[in-house]
């Protein structure tokens, strides 16, 4: 394998202020630091915060909007709806199991895609479609169980995860401990905020367990259908 200094970037993950340089260097060559990176097409903030990587979503979002209103301006609502779904969501939904977002700022600006793309479809700002908050939770819980299920690449988050003390009556027998947090980053990052999802859930979706991640997903997506309604 070989690594690329000129684009290798440096950043170090932590909240507190520190001021010291990290000074990594491959080779002869010293490695740039940065407070901001993408990896993969994800925007990694040296704060662990995902505004970067929101306010990218956004954008790209419009712009693939934009570009189908005037492609299909005489195109019926099953083609505008199929092609919403085909590029837009595919640019809104990317990664959305590994980055999340926690203000109603980053939230209503994703939403205002999706009204503006029903009103071009459906000529109004309601529609059938799910917000991008319910499929951003059955992602968060896809992933919490394939670690939770033992999977080799979320041996890590598997590590981190806990039984609980006691159960209530209401609880199901996979509950998962809660983690105290005291800052809004730690208290809204993915698998904090996913444990409180899961046992939430009810018995009836996680039934036999474990089951196939195929099995498990498709519950899930019924049981939020079902609360919603």
């Amino acid at each position: 394998m070989k690594i690329n200094p000129g684009k290798s970037k440096a950043i170090r993950f932590t909240i507190a202020q520190v001021k010291n340089p990290l000074g990594y260097s491959l080779g002869n060559q010293k490695i740039p630091e940065a407070n901001s990176h993408k990896y993969l097409k994800i925007s990694l903030r040296s704060d662990l915060n995902w505004v970067d990587q929101a306010n990218y979503t956004v954008q790209k979002a419009w712009k693939a909007l934009y570009f189908l209103m005037c492609a299909l301006k005489k195109g019926n609502r099953n083609t505008k709806s199929l092609a919403y779904t085909s590029l837009v969501c595919l640019i809104r939904e990317y990664g959305s199991a590994c980055w999340d977002i926690c203000t109603e700022r980053q939230i209503n600006a994703l939403d205002q895609v999706q009204k503006k793309a029903a009103q071009f479809t459906n000529h109004t700002e309601d529609s059938d479609w799910k917000t991008f908050a319910h499929h951003r939770m059955i992602a968060h819980l896809y992933t919490l169980f394939k670690a939770y299920s033992g999977e080799r690449a979320w041996k890590a988050i598997c590590d981190m995860l806990r039984r609980p003390k006691y159960l209530s009556r209401a609880d199901h027998v996979w509950k998962i401990r809660g983690r105290k947090q005291r800052t809004d980053i730690r208290k809204y990052s993915f698998v904090n905020r996913t444990i409180m999802n899961c046992n939430q859930l009810p018995a009836e979706a996680l039934g036999t367990f474990p089951c196939k991640p195929k099995i498990f997903r498709n519950r899930v997506r019924k049981a939020i259908i079902n609360e919603v309604k």
